[in-house]
């Protein structure tokens, strides 16, 4: 990596470790240490998920006007002022006014960072630089749950005030290092601002929503996070507790095995996919997950001990974990490829929106299913999983070969094939723009 990548991700893996102080001891903060209800907690998560998707939509337009650098600047600096507000509440408005700045920080903080990696890599980086980060942020978020649950105290809160703190101190560290971060300026990047006469007729939106290729990935995208990420910790927690009969202590070693498995197979993983075609390994990501959901059958409807039903149900988590390891090099880096030049961060954005929709309807969803509904839960999430082979192998098919595989790019290039949206004739207009000048990431 260059100069500029390695800052990006060092303030990523920072802003994550400090998230990781907070988030999984958020609940127990508001309803017992504040002592506002359980309830009110309730609340809190809603809003903290809520103040996401209403800063989303309108994050896009302002990273491709004003650029990825002042827009994350601004987004860590409210996300400070959320998380050190949040340490001082005692009050139902308080609490809940802080989770909503804190949501919405941090929520634009993704595709911020997201954009600033694909201006700062190359097609052919970019696949690792995603990679990274994401291993990055998991480790981030592991240290950061594992400390802050040695320094918590429910009987003193202000062991909580600390550690909020601390994730306040990791945001203005985010904002401190990327200030630093000399965002490339080549010819490729000059027109990378929409005209103000597109952005005032609302063009982006249009445009990004006629792109078919990118609006399948958002389907496949929702579809992936809902059948994940929006069952770890509601409708899968639920159904081991109440069918498999796994102890509430477990959850957290199920937890550990999903991260210890990105960390330790990140890697390797990618050494595997990164040269295959990138429909295919989503695909693939699919029936991994099936079979996942199934040994989560096991677990809950089988007549087995209950260590094998314990140890079946960490495998599933473990098998998640192997499965998200397989798609952080694939489909942030396709988001990318797939955006027109000045509009890289609305189409970061959009994706990140679909994802934080999964992750709200998810557990509404999941979990009423898995307490009560055992069978049909697993076999809802089963067919869930194998859609998403179907839907990867359907948006393969309106790939450009680099797109799909970027490996075949001849010549290092920052957008080697952009496809653009339909015309009017539906036709897929396809530039090419790859060049031999210097990767984006030289000289930093």
């Amino acid at each position: 990596m260059g100069a500029a990548l390695r800052r990006i991700q060092l303030g990523s893996a920072l802003s994550a470790f400090g998230l990781g102080f907070t988030v999984p001891y958020l609940y127990v903060y508001v309803a017992q240490v504040r002592d506002l209800g359980a309830g009110t907690a309730g609340v809190v998560l809603a809003v903290f998920a809520m103040a996401a998707l209403a800063v989303l939509p309108f994050t896009g337009r302002a990273i491709d006007r004003r650029g990825p650098l002042p827009v994350l600047v601004v987004a860590s600096a409210l996300a400070s002022v959320g998380a050190a507000a949040l340490g001082f509440a005692s009050s139902v408005p308080a609490a809940v006014l802080a989770a909503a700045v804190l949501g919405a920080g941090t929520a634009v903080m993704q595709p911020a960072l997201a954009t600033m990696l694909v201006w700062c890599s190359s097609t052919a980086t970019r696949t690792r630089a995603f990679a990274m980060q994401f291993f990055l942020q998991n480790l981030g978020l592991g240290l950061g749950g594992l400390v802050g649950g040695q320094l918590v105290d429910v009987n003193r809160p202000a062991s909580f005030t600390m550690l909020f703190l601390i994730e306040a101190a990791m945001f203005v560290v985010l904002g401190v290092v990327v200030t630093t971060v000399r965002m490339p300026r080549t010819a490729s990047l000059g027109g990378a601002r929409p005209s103000g006469d597109a952005a005032a007729k609302g063009g982006g939106l249009r445009a990004l929503l006629s792109h078919r290729a990118m609006v399948q990935l958002c389907v496949l995208g929702f579809v992936l996070f809902f059948a994940c990420y929006g069952q770890f910790e509601s409708g899968l927690a639920a159904y081991g507790t109440e069918a498999a009969g796994i102890e509430p202590s477990t959850l957290g070693f199920a937890l550990a095995a999903n991260t210890a498995v990105i960390v330790v197979a990140q890697f390797v993983v990618l050494r595997l996919v990164e040269r295959r075609r990138r429909s295919r390994v989503i695909a693939a990501v699919g029936l991994i997950w099936a079979f996942a959901w199934i040994v989560a059958g096991y677990a809950g409807l089988g007549h087995g001990s209950q260590a094998m039903a314990t140890a079946a149900f960490i495998s599933t988590y473990a098998l998640f974990g192997l499965g998200e390891a397989m798609l952080s090099p694939t489909v942030a880096p396709l988001v990318a490829d797939l955006a027109p030049e000045s509009m890289v961060g609305q189409y970061n954005s959009a994706f990140a929106l679909c994802k934080q929709l999964a992750l709200a309807v998810g557990p509404a969803v999941g979990g009423p299913m898995g307490a009560s509904l055992h069978g049909p839960y697993i076999v809802t999430f089963v067919l869930f999983s194998l859609g998403i082979t179907v839907l990867a192998l359907r948006l393969g098919r309106r790939l450009t070969p680099v797109q799909d595989q970027p490996s075949l790019a001849a010549v290092p290039s920052r957008v080697v094939a952009v496809s653009l949206p339909e015309g009017a004739d539906g036709a897929v207009p396809v530039v090419n723009t790859a060049s031999s000048s210097t990767p984006a990431s030289a000289g930093h």
